[in-house]
């Protein structure tokens, strides 16, 4: 990590002093930021200029700028050590896991909306293998994508296909605590899906019927498929779990497109949430400085007090 080009950086987003970066063993690093209000959640590559392509040095980098959580769609890709060494990192600076993605994702043909068989069998095997990651980072939620639509069955059918495999995922980590968030995504991103609105996820959650089942809303993608957020959000609130980030057009951070965050996230906020905020999207500007202008974003529309 090239740690201290990244503490001059932190140093002066905090307005010190650069004598408390100056180069020598003897020097302490910055203070921390103050901590963020709301929980946002970077994700791995985020921060990798000022932080270095480490995630652990990411991590701890976030940390000290004052971010609460982490986000990681990858971490069933990674190694069992890996997995312990983020989960003991997180718990170490005090910062609340977020999703990672449960099942592996056939983006070519349907899966769960096609019911009992092989595709419902990956699923739930995908689901079991989760608890043990999730044990192993001390996650909570699991992001779930039910997949494509079947073109060649009646609509109704798909959603009872789907509603019944969800239940049997969802008795798998009732035990444990662990959530599955539903995704809906739009249509221009990812056309054919089947699960694109919120109103869609609530109707599946209360079929489903489990606590253990719940809707990861999505504000850009949301955004994108419906619009009307707020009053959309509110319809659904029972059934949301988790927030996830990103503005429209561009998916970048917020204040670059057309979503009034600071707005949004107080009303959330204001309904009483407390859980975790993914930053999904991608920096607006590359670099140092793009880096660094994420922060200021989030700064930007954090709740205040």
């Amino acid at each position: 990590m090239q740690r201290r080009k990244a503490l001059k950086l932190a140093t002066a987003a905090l307005g010190l002093s650069p004598l408390a970066t100056a180069a020598g063993a003897s020097v302490a690093p910055a203070p921390a930021a103050e901590k963020f209000n709301l929980k946002f959640a970077p994700h791995d590559g985020m921060f990798r200029e000022v932080a270095g392509k480490d995630v652990l040095d990411q991590i701890r980098w976030a940390a000290d700028m004052g971010f609460t959580a982490w986000e990681d769609n990858q971490m069933p890709r990674r190694d069992v050590g890996q997995q312990e060494k983020i989960g003991n990192l997180l718990a170490e600076r005090g910062m609340t896991m977020g999703v990672f993605v449960a099942n592996q994702i056939n983006w070519r043909e349907p899966t769960l909306t096609n019911g009992a068989g092989e595709h419902r069998d990956a699923f739930l095997e995908d689901i079991r293998n989760s608890v043990e990651i999730a044990k192993r980072c001390n996650a909570k939620w699991v992001t779930v994508v039910p997949g494509f639509v079947q073109m060649r069955l009646e609509p109704f059918y798909q959603m009872a296909n789907v509603v019944e495999t969800l239940k049997q995922g969802a008795a798998i980590l009732e035990p444990h605590g662990i959530v599955m968030v539903l995704e809906p995504l739009n249509y221009r991103d990812h056309p054919g899906l089947f699960l694109t609105k919120a109103s869609q996820g609530y109707a599946i959650c209360q079929a489903v019927g489990s606590p253990s089942c719940k809707i990861l809303y999505d504000i850009y993608h949301q955004q994108i498929q419906e619009g009307n957020l707020i009053p959309n959000i509110d319809a659904a609130w029972d059934e949301i779990a988790y927030f996830q980030i990103g503005d429209n057009p561009g998916r970048k951070e917020p204040t670059t497109g057309e979503i009034n965050y600071e707005r949004v996230l107080a009303h959330i906020h204001g309904k009483g949430f407390t859980g975790v905020y993914g930053m999904e999207h991608g920096n607006s500007m590359d670099g140092e400085k793009g880096e660094m202008a994420v922060v200021e974003a989030y700064r930007k529309v954090d709740v205040k007090g």
